[in-house]
């Protein structure tokens, strides 16, 4: 473990920054396979009205991954600043805080969803046909969301404690894990969907009590207070989680903007072209989780470099830091986005057979769907940045242009003057505009920052 150890003050900028980003991006690819996992064996190994039931708990996983990445951020920009002014214990206590209130909260939201499941489940949309389906995915998957969160908000940690090959193992072995269980479960077993439920309960665990024995066992710097519940502790922590909740807001509004993105996007695609449109769409939506990963995993990695450096005052190596991950990020979107465009027609048919309508439809619109990736990925990875410095406010901003103010224009005028084409590249417009605003606000805060110094 010694080895794996990380100076964020001294090292070298793209060492320090290959050692968080190769084994974070590892692990969050891995990691996004849990659910699409589960879609793949439900759907050919049940049916597909279980493969919907699934649909309608994934909001579930929706909210606490957007939990865990509010927390985890924030959490983690508050400790990366109290770490390099040498406060250790403030670092400690911010991150048991963000443990013990997050797990809490998961633990009112899982049990009032078991004890009223059929009221939970019809707030989704679910219908009489699939309740049955839905009751059994539910009785492994929501007891096990709290374990989920602690591992959204450990990865944060555990990569700030210097460990990100730690971080990536609490990704990718709970992956593994659910995949195997998920056909074990699901096809030798018979189990149906409360097997694929079983499995990604299991992995859920696993990963949660991954993150409780490094925190125990090997962590270097950060380790885990005993919660005081005198008047002061209580008011402190309220104070505490507030600011780590509105610095790391940006994150959970980022899984609030993809599901938004595809709720519009579901409804006009619906509009202009019925059922096989909104089947071509899927592919998109498929696709994206993967860009957001890529793009998540660059902001991440860069993200304890940034605040640290800027909680010292080194701020040379915080400039440096960001342009080598928006070099990264332009490389990676670049790649992703050329795939997309001169690779379409391999990449709908792993989707959608030859022979459907929605195949067709996917191949003309995707390649216009593809520029939004490079856009997205360098978004990502700005909005990270104001994130890192502690302005939540702006990242936040922009996340919300993005997301909504943005997107839903989009979808809704660019159809009407382009056709069938506006509707793919909806998505990329909003992703366009949103950088030239970040891009102007850059610009400005960078010329009035001069003026200011030259008075």
């Amino acid at each position: 473990m010694e080895k794996d150890k990380l100076d964020w003050g001294e090292m070298n900028i793209p060492i320090l920054f290959r050692k968080m980003f190769v084994p974070t991006l590892l692990g969050m690819l891995l990691a996004s396979t849990i659910n699409l996992a589960d879609g793949v064996f439900v759907g050919q190994g049940v049916g597909s009205d279980a493969l919907a039931a699934v649909n309608i708990v994934a909001p579930f996983f929706l909210i606490t991954t957007g939990v865990g990445l509010m927390f985890g951020s924030g959490v983690s920009i508050v400790a990366s600043v109290h770490l390099s002014k040498g406060k250790r214990k403030a670092a400690n206590i911010n991150v048991t805080q963000a443990f013990t209130v997050s797990f809490a909260m998961m633990l009112v939201i899982a049990a009032l969803v078991m004890i009223f499941p059929e009221t939970a489940a019809r707030m989704m949309g679910c219908s009489d046909r699939l309740m049955p389906y839905v009751i059994d995915y539910m009785r492994w998957v929501i007891p096990a969301l709290p374990f989920g969160m602690l591992m959204s908000i450990g990865l944060f940690v555990i990569r700030l404690d210097g460990s990100p090959v730690f971080a990536m193992l609490c990704n990718s072995l709970p992956a593994i894990i659910n995949m195997v269980l998920d056909y074990v479960f699901v096809f030798p077993m018979k189990m149906g969907i409360e097997g694929a439920s079983l499995a990604t309960g299991i992995a859920q665990v696993f990963g949660g009590l991954m993150i409780v024995l490094y925190m125990w066992r090997y962590n270097r710097v950060l380790h885990l207070y005993k919660p005081k519940f005198t008047p002061t502790s209580i008011r402190l922590t309220v104070r505490n989680i507030g600011y780590q909740m509105a610095l790391g807001a940006s994150g959970m509004i980022g899984e609030l903007a993809i599901a938004c993105m595809m709720m519009t996007g579901n409804f006009v695609y619906m509009g202009y072209l019925g059922e096989d449109g909104v089947a071509a769409f899927s592919v998109a939506c498929y696709c994206f989780p993967f860009v957001f990963m890529i793009g998540n995993a660059i902001a991440q990695s860069a993200q304890p470099i940034i605040s640290y450096n800027y909680g010292a005052g080194l701020l040379y190596r915080v400039r440096q830091t960001l342009k080598l991950s928006l070099v990264v990020a332009f490389v990676c979107g670049s790649l992703i986005t050329l795939l997309g465009m001169m690779e379409s027609p391999l990449v709908v048919s792993l989707f959608l057979p030859e022979t459907a309508v929605a195949n067709s439809i996917a191949k003309a619109g995707f390649p216009y769907y593809s520029i939004a990736f490079l856009l997205f990925a360098l978004n990502l990875v700005c909005i990270g940045y104001f994130q890192s410095l502690g302005r939540f406010k702006t990242a936040t901003f922009f996340m919300m242009l993005r997301g909504l103010v943005f997107v839903v224009p989009a979808f809704i005028i660019l159809p009407r003057y382009m056709g069938v084409p506006g509707l793919w590249l909806a998505v990329p417009v909003s992703e366009l505009l949103t950088l030239c605003v970040i891009v102007l606000f850059y610009v400005f805060i960078n010329r009035r920052r001069v003026a200011l110094a030259g008075c």
